[in-house]
């Protein structure tokens, strides 16, 4: 059930907070722990709400989570959180983080903007892209914006609960670069958390073994180490999630 983390860190990547380092101190090769039987096989999932009653199923047979906090990345992350919540009989909200794009592209980006306003940068990525500084600040300001509406449309006036002290419990939907997760690890880290674990449905090889090194312990079921990967190759029913059924799995929810 448990893989080295080694086996699978295929790449490593420079990545800063703005302005300096991005969490180095918590460096540390955290535990992988997946489920052999689903290594590198795709489509293993109906739907992300199949994928979080696995994930969920899966986390109650580790050692017991104590004074659990799920936090799901919006939009894919909330249904797979709402069951991980669902199962480990947690409260469920939201860690709200936006990719900082590429100019020119709809989908690719260079680094990510969390809900407290802290952003990590992919350096490779950057120096790789020609990006001038001016590129970045623009860049960063609109996904700062992005963000802020999320914030008001999601939560309203709740706010996002202290992670001081429990376990939190990062969801999305899986890790393809990992960078979005990072993100949202580093600002967690800030709150001063009992322990934090990255819990995903699917990931590559490469995104488990960077995340892994920044949390105490990433529970991914598919890892796939293939070229090319694609987070939706491990769904049968695939499609983006709008903002109203964000709302709508959130509705109820204590």
């Amino acid at each position: 059930m448990r893989i080295s983390a080694r086996a699978v860190c295929l790449f490593s990547v420079r990545f800063r907070n703005h302005y300096g380092i991005a969490d180095a101190e918590h460096s540390h090769m955290g535990d992988i722990v997946d489920n052999p039987l689903l290594r590198e096989r795709k489509f293993v999932f109906s739907s992300r709400h199949d994928a979080g009653r696995q994930l969920g199923a899966f986390l109650k047979t580790l050692p017991a989570i104590r004074d659990p906090l799920v936090l799901a990345i919006p939009a894919g992350g909330v249904p797979v959180g709402r069951e991980v919540a669902r199962a480990l009989g947690a409260p469920l909200s939201l860690a709200i983080v936006r990719k900082i794009r590429i100019p020119g592209t709809t989908e690719s980006g260079f680094g990510a903007v969390t809900w407290d306003g802290q952003v990590l940068i992919n350096e490779d990525l950057r120096d790789a892209l020609g990006l001038s500084e001016t590129d970045v600040e623009r860049a960063i300001a609109e996904t700062r914006e992005n963000v802020n509406e999320r914030l008001a449309r999601f939560t309203g006036s709740t706010a996002i609960p202290v992670p001081a002290g429990k376990t939190v419990i990062l969801t999305d939907d899986g890790l393809a670069s990992g960078f979005t997760m990072l993100a949202a690890i580093q600002s967690i880290r800030r709150k001063k958390p009992a322990r934090i674990l990255a819990a995903v449905p699917t990931a590559s090889a490469a995104s488990a073994g960077l995340v892994s090194g920044h949390v105490d312990q990433l529970v991914c079921l598919n890892i796939r180490s293939s070229r090319t990967f694609a987070v939706a190759d491990a769904y049968a029913e695939w499609y983006d999630l709008d903002d109203r059924e964000v709302l709508e799995e959130l509705a109820g929810v204590p």
